[in-house]
């Protein structure tokens, strides 16, 4: 357990940042799973709106150091390719 002063206040930041990064997290993920379910449906036109909606909340993640820009780039490039790929 945290004994100095500043080591408390360490715990307690990092016990918001802990939540703040947790709803964020959880909001890319919904963005996500928006993308995933239009492309199961098979509707490219609900899919490639919700990928459009998607980017801008991924790119925020990377900017909040929530992930990496990489993986975010693999991200985005493999769903275009999926929602490209729907007849």
């Amino acid at each position: 357990m945290a004994n100095s002063p500043q080591a408390k206040k360490r715990a307690r930041q990092n016990e918001r940042r802990a939540a703040v990064n947790k709803t964020r997290r959880t909001r890319i993920r919904t963005f996500l799973r928006k993308v995933e379910e239009a492309i199961a449906s098979g509707d490219k036109d609900n899919a490639s709106a919700a990928l459009r909606a998607a980017q801008p909340e991924l790119m925020r993640g990377v900017t909040k150091g929530l992930f990496h820009k990489k993986t975010v780039s693999r991200k985005m490039s493999r769903l275009s390719a999926r929602v490209k790929a729907i007849a």
